[in-house]
């Protein structure tokens, strides 16, 4: 199950996992958006086997509605999130709150929800889709890096109550990823009259010039390191934090 699947990077990594021979949830809020989704996967991996799962997850009762609908799963990704720029003296109580009802407590509930279920069977993957905000907190967005490096502690720790169960847990640490939404922030950032190509070079060099890539990454990209730690290859990475971030963290270690 993929939450916020029907858009952006979510997508991607529904549809990666629908390759790899995957049984995928779509998950959104309205039925319409997740059952255009899921014909979507079906369009464009030939036999894929997509099911609708809409449902507001930022909420008790939604997350409710998605368990009568999938009551059990042994793969969770944990991808829904929000993101905008704000000066940091003009985030509010009610900003921080959002903040990290919805790009963090969803994703615990869930996790709380699921994982009882991976380690009765013996087996799961569970992920969190964090960032290099996490890591590199950005000064136009503060509230969104916190609830990001509160993935990163969450992933660990889950990881630890998943100790022996062969369930592993993980967060992915993307870098800065094309998407429509991002398409909407680089033009907040940088003069809105620029064609696409250049506002993007303009926007790394100027707001991300860490960045080893030098560009932004593909919704693909991050798919494919999703794909791999929720396979049977990756049963030994657990309690991590990895990156698909272009270089952008200027660490060696991950």
């Amino acid at each position: 199950m993929v939450t916020g699947s029907t858009q952006g990077i979510g997508y991607s990594i529904a549809q990666g996992l629908a390759r790899a021979g995957a049984r995928v949830a779509i998950n959104g809020r309205t039925a319409e958006r997740v059952d255009e989704a899921v014909r979507q996967i079906q369009r464009d991996v030939p036999g894929a086997e997509a099911v609708s799962a809409a449902a507001d997850v930022t909420t008790e009762a939604g997350t409710a509605d998605l368990l009568k609908i999938l009551p059990r799963v042994d793969v969770l990704i944990n991808n829904l999130g929000i993101f905008g720029a704000q000066p940091a003296m003009e985030i509010t109580d009610e900003d921080w709150r959002r903040y990290f009802e919805v790009n963090v407590l969803a994703a615990l509930r869930l996790t709380r929800s699921y994982l009882p279920g991976m380690t009765g069977e013996g087996w799961g993957r569970i992920q969190y889709i964090a960032s290099d905000s996490a890591v590199v907190i950005p000064a136009e967005m503060i509230h969104y890096g916190m609830s990001k490096t509160a993935l990163l502690a969450a992933s660990r720790g889950f990881a630890k109550e998943a100790a022996g169960t062969g369930v592993t847990v993980n967060s992915v640490i993307a870098g800065p990823t094309h998407t429509g939404g991002v398409e909407k922030f680089v033009y907040e950032m940088v003069d809105s009259s620029l064609p696409w190509d250049e506002a993007q070079r303009q926007f790394m060099r100027e707001h991300r010039p860490q960045s080893l890539l030098q560009r932004l990454i593909e919704p693909e990209e991050i798919a494919n390191m999703v794909v791999y730690l929720s396979s049977p290859l990756a049963s030994a990475t657990t309690g991590a934090a990895v990156r698909v971030d272009g270089g952008y963290v200027d660490s060696i270690l991950p």
